[in-house]
């Protein structure tokens, strides 16, 4: 028979295992609604990032590789936007990823962000300036 204390114990083992498996279930490739972009989320040190790693047209018609031309910082408007670190800084609390930013490279807005998987497949996106209910949410699909 177990004593009480050490069921606690299992107990409190068993939610940390869960609770770290769950927190890196966000990794890997997502396609956004448009179907124009695909985004690795990926993990440094305890924080979640994600780069534009695929984008259905790469290149401007002259082509040459498409640029963030409208990054606020001038210094940066000729790098490529293949490549481009578009989630920044996530971390994981109460099964959501959130106090980071999402980088916009068509209007070069960034805004504060929170992610939340509805399932292992789909993840919401909720981009917003100030409080969370002023905002935008969208789906991302699990690029298979």
């Amino acid at each position: 028979m177990l004593r009480k204390s050490t069921f606690l114990v299992l107990l409190l083992l068993g939610s940390i295992q869960i609770f770290a498996q769950k927190k890196d279930d966000i990794l890997g490739k997502w396609v956004n609604p448009s179907g124009e972009g695909q985004i690795e989320i990926y993990k440094k040190g305890d924080k979640y990032f994600g780069k534009l790693v695929w984008i259905k047209e790469p290149n401007n018609p002259n082509g040459k590789p498409k640029t963030d031309e409208k990054n606020p910082n001038e210094g940066l408007r000729n790098k490529p936007v293949l490549g481009l670190e578009i989630l920044k800084n996530f971390e994981f609390n109460d099964g959501k990823w959130d106090d980071g930013t999402i980088y916009d490279p068509k209007s070069g807005k960034t805004y504060s962000c929170k992610l939340t998987l509805k399932d292992q497949n789909l993840l919401n996106i909720r981009g917003y300036i100030g409080v969370s209910l002023i905002g935008r949410t969208e789906v991302w699909k699990r690029v298979k």
